[in-house]
């Protein structure tokens, strides 16, 4: 890696957390300048303005939070255990940006004013979805879970429950929600998981 790539890398990274705490809108080119030690001309050397440093900010803290919430998948792993290692490490691992879940930051963040953000935010969610998904399908194609299985609404559902626990958490600066939702989620895979022949 080249200095120029590494002092864009950096940049990335001391952005990240500003943009996922802050949002685009409440995250300025001067906060940004203080945490990297920059000057503007720096910042602009590298991205060709705040739009671009906060898609790229948003790149690396949800490749970040892929890494550390994807269970391993070896070539003998069930389908159910699977599931279940999504949404253990979803509650168990917190993002490792500061402020939370990137996408959920930014598809709120972005719902009216950044089209960029929000198409990003968006093609996050699908491949989250597409993630769980095929691991349903891969699971109902192995005989591990039950064919009248909906990979997409399984999927959404386990989305859907793990991001509103993860608000709730946040607003009353508890876990409680998301054990609550652990619990009703590794219920909801016990019910559609196949046993072991």
């Amino acid at each position: 890696m080249s200095k120029g790539e590494a002092t864009r890398q950096r940049i990335i990274e001391l952005a990240a957390p500003l943009f996922n705490q802050r949002g685009f809108a409440g995250c300025s080119m001067q906060d940004i300048l203080e945490a990297t030690g920059l000057q503007k001309g720096g910042i602009y050397r590298h991205f060709s303005g705040k739009e671009e440093l906060a898609a790229e900010a948003f790149r690396y803290s949800l490749s970040q939070a892929v890494k550390l919430r994807t269970p391993e998948a070896g070539p003998t792993a069930r389908a159910g255990d699977l599931l279940r290692g999504f949404i253990e490490q979803f509650v168990t691992e917190p993002s490792p940006i500061a402020g939370g879940c990137p996408i959920l930051n930014t598809a709120i963040d972005s719902d009216d004013g950044n089209p960029t953000l929000r198409d990003l935010a968006r093609e996050g969610l699908r491949r989250w979805r597409n993630r769980i998904a095929d691991v349903v399908r891969e699971g109902v194609a192995r005989n591990e879970i039950t064919p009248a299985t909906d990979p997409r609404a399984l999927a959404n559902t386990i989305i859907a429950t793990l991001e509103g626990a993860l608000m709730i958490s946040r607003l009353e600066s508890s876990r409680t929600a998301l054990h609550d939702a652990r619990a009703s989620l590794e219920d909801l895979v016990k019910r559609v998981t196949l046993p072991q022949n």
